[in-house]
């Protein structure tokens, strides 16, 4: 596994504490009830489906859910610790803020 797929899961499994690291909702999935939203989260804690489809670059960076008959998607991306630009290394954390947004799929 690689060091960035390693930073994305210590993320996903600390989403409650993510430390420097930031964990957004849209609104579609902020109208969830407290409940939803918290079976929702536990699920992409949980999440371990990463394979050759969906995670082609094996960075653990994105997965689908489906909670309710419904499907969500989560998406790590790489920020410098600004949140202004890219990060020059994804896998180097003292210069990267990852930025874990959970959305509806049909808000992507």
């Amino acid at each position: 596994m690689s060091n960035i797929a390693e930073l994305n899961d210590k993320l996903r499994k600390n989403i409650f504490n993510p430390g420097k690291n930031k964990v957004v909702i849209t609104s579609g999935v902020a109208t969830l009830s407290l409940i939803d939203r918290m079976n929702l989260l536990k699920k992409i804690i949980d999440f371990n489906d990463f394979n050759k489809a969906n995670d082609t670059y094996k960075e653990h960076d994105f997965g689908r859910i489906e909670h309710k008959g419904i499907n969500y998607f989560f998406k790590i991306d790489y920020y410098d610790n600004d949140l202004i630009y890219g990060s020059e290394d994804a896998s180097n954390e003292d210069i990267t803020t990852r930025v874990l947004t959970i959305m509806c799929a049909d808000e992507y």
